[in-house]
């Protein structure tokens, strides 16, 4: 029996985007429309204050297990990421944006394999879209302050050390690829990552289902293998979580970098 075989004649159907557009149930047509999607980037937020809070609001000297493991996150981020990116001084400046964005994605995206949630809200364009344009505003922001508007944008477009004819070349390269590909790739990169394990994940689970309990007999075998490849890539989209966030926060404080460095 064909895995692709239609809905209509009871064969397996491999999920689709679909996925991805759940119906609404709250607030139907007010603009503030709540759907599975949305309702899991909202408890996710929630979980995510609450263990902090509950980790941190009686900090003591000697630290606790959770606190020193919230605490050994947070350095991570301010030493590996702030400060290898921005230096001391620019890094505690941008560290609680750089923070706030590491630990939001990380927690959106491990909504992902969590039971019963089993979608990251990263998947939709909507939310990485909204962390690049605040690293946007961020960088164009930092840069300006930096150096003034005229000369951060001649820095930009027109990079010391090119000879003035080749400006007709590299200036449109350095429109694009400063204030166009930096904003599209952060939010792509997320997107499609969150998209694609989701939809591998729900594949082999959803065969599993139908080698086990529609199929049966011999095909039950094949549901085997599904259920293990759907375990592997359980852990491998743990893993794929918090490289993502890293990747993002790493990527915002390069970019930030680079709007304040003198030369680059």
């Amino acid at each position: 029996m064909s895995l692709l075989a239609a809905e209509g004649g009871g064969g397996f159907v491999a999920p689709g985007l679909e996925e991805f557009f759940p119906a609404v149930f709250l607030f139907e047509g007010t603009g503030f429309d709540i759907n599975r999607i949305i309702l899991v980037r909202i408890l996710a937020t929630l979980v995510l204050l609450l263990f902090l809070w509950l980790a941190l609001r009686k900090a003591t000297l000697v630290p606790g297990r959770i606190q020193s493991v919230v605490e050994m996150a947070f350095d991570f981020v301010r030493k590996d990421i702030a400060y290898g990116m921005l230096g001391k001084k620019d890094g505690d400046r941008f560290f609680p944006l750089i923070a706030s964005l590491f630990f939001g994605i990380l927690a959106l995206n491990v909504t992902g394999i969590v039971p019963f949630l089993n979608i990251s809200s990263n998947a939709l364009i909507g939310m990485p879209l909204v962390m690049a344009l605040v690293v946007y505003v961020v960088m164009i922001g930092a840069g300006i302050k930096a150096k003034g508007g005229l000369a951060y944008l001649k820095g930009e477009l027109f990079p010391a050390g090119v000879p003035k004819p080749m400006y007709i070349l590299v200036t449109p390269i350095e429109i694009v690829s400063t204030f166009i590909a930096r904003p599209v790739s952060l939010t792509l990169r997320l997107t499609f990552n969150m998209l694609v394990g989701h939809l591998l994940l729900v594949l082999c689970f959803a065969a599993t289902q139908f080698f086990f309990f529609e199929v049966g007999g011999i095909s039950a075998g094949f549901g085997v293998l599904t259920l293990i490849g759907g375990f592997a890539f359980t852990l491998f989209e743990i893993l794929v979580a918090v490289l993502q966030a890293y990747i993002f926060a790493l990527l915002a404080a390069a970019y930030i970098q680079l709007s304040v460095a003198e030369d680059h």
